[in-house]
């Protein structure tokens, strides 16, 4: 049980402190902005991501927030890290960047899976 809690928290910390990151050089990196405008987006969906990205980040990593809206940050940033995926794919970027959202989505499957295993709420639920 132990295993599976340090599971959970590394993987879950890794996946938090990186959305937080994320977030952060969104506001403040003006390269950002121009990686933005290269994969073909608005400006404002980089503020609205961003910002989405402190909020599922602070859920993921508050232990009391309750386990079913858990589940919706897990739902948005697995759709947040594919669709990065495609998004650096269809822009003809190198596979080096393609390969990170894939990487922390793999990260974010771990954290989930541990999510389940550790979460006597969560199993309750589902049995």
């Amino acid at each position: 049980m132990k295993t599976n809690k340090i599971i959970y928290w590394v993987s879950t910390v890794i996946v938090g402190v990186m959305m937080l990151f994320s977030a952060y050089s969104y506001f403040s990196n003006p390269e950002i902005a121009q990686g933005f405008q290269h994969l073909g987006f608005p400006n404002y969906f980089r503020v609205e991501l961003g910002s989405a990205k402190i909020l599922g980040a602070l859920v993921l990593l508050i232990p009391q927030i309750p386990a079913r809206i858990k589940e919706w940050s897990y739902v948005g940033f697995a759709i947040t890290f594919i669709s990065a995926a495609i998004a650096h794919y269809s822009s003809g970027d190198p596979f080096s960047i393609i390969i990170m959202p894939i990487a922390f989505f793999i990260i974010l499957i771990v954290s989930y899976i541990y999510f389940h295993k550790t979460n006597t709420t969560v199993n309750n639920i589902a049995a």
